[in-house]
């Protein structure tokens, strides 16, 4: 596994925990993270990180909208 240093201003008071969750749900939103490994980097499980993505606007459901049209024709 990969380290990452962040240097953050002291004002901005982040919880290291915190951050770690909130990354976590934003590169989950974003697709570049399954649900599996952004509960990984968030330190919790699959079912207690889904449970955590609303504090943070993000769906559950993370399916594009640009791919139901392609998907629809399929029928």
């Amino acid at each position: 596994m990969k380290h990452l240093t962040l240097t953050i201003p002291d004002h901005l008071d982040l919880d290291e925990r915190e951050t770690k969750r909130f990354l976590a749900a934003k590169m989950y939103e974003s697709g570049k993270l399954s649900l599996g490994q952004a509960a990984e980097l968030a330190g919790l499980s699959k079912v207690a990180f889904s449970e955590i993505l609303a504090d943070y606007e993000v769906s559950l459901i993370n399916y594009p909208p640009s791919d139901i049209p392609k998907d629809a024709a399929q029928f």
